[in-house]
């Protein structure tokens, strides 16, 4: 690491995600997916979150320079990035590249939480029926709302939200 460099700050826990921001801010979710990235943002008081768009996926380098865009435009203080675990809470081959993807943007140099996601896409996809959202409507929206149901579910763990 270089001299002045911050380490990557990825963490597993609310506690010390909390601790790394201690007075709140603009969360970034995103729900990292092979084809598309889903992104949605919260309130700085963590109350709710919103989608708000998908990314395609391209690069890595311009996947990472929409992302970095998008927490300048917004002052966003950290993010929270849905890992796909099985449903035995084993790693999946795309748990494995959720972590490489927070390794990866750890050098824009805010605090990441790995939240765990399992059925966020389906409960994201039951919402959109509710509301009786066309099929081709949900489909070019359902990743930016799981990303909205991870991060929710997050600042729900945080600010100590009764389920």
């Amino acid at each position: 690491m270089a001299t002045g460099a911050r380490p990557i700050l990825i963490h597993t826990s609310t506690g010390t995600f909390r601790e790394a921001l201690p007075e709140g801010g603009v969360l970034l979710g995103l729900d990292p997916g092979t084809k598309t990235i889903g992104l949605a943002l919260c309130d700085a008081g963590w109350r709710f979150a919103s989608p708000t768009r998908t990314l395609t996926r391209r690069k890595f380098r311009d996947d990472k320079a929409e992302i970095a865009a998008l927490i300048a435009e917004r002052a966003v203080r950290g993010m929270v990035i849905g890992l796909p675990l099985n449903m035995d809470g084993s790693d999946s081959p795309r748990a494995q590249s959720a972590r490489a993807m927070a390794r990866n943007l750890g050098d824009l140099n805010l605090p990441i939480m790995m939240w765990d996601e399992r059925w966020s896409t389906v409960a994201a996809e039951r919402a959109m029926i509710a509301q009786d959202m066309s099929r081709a409507r949900r489909a070019e929206r359902i990743d930016a709302h799981a990303a909205a149901l991870i991060l929710q579910g997050a600042i729900d763990a945080l600010s100590g939200a009764l389920f």
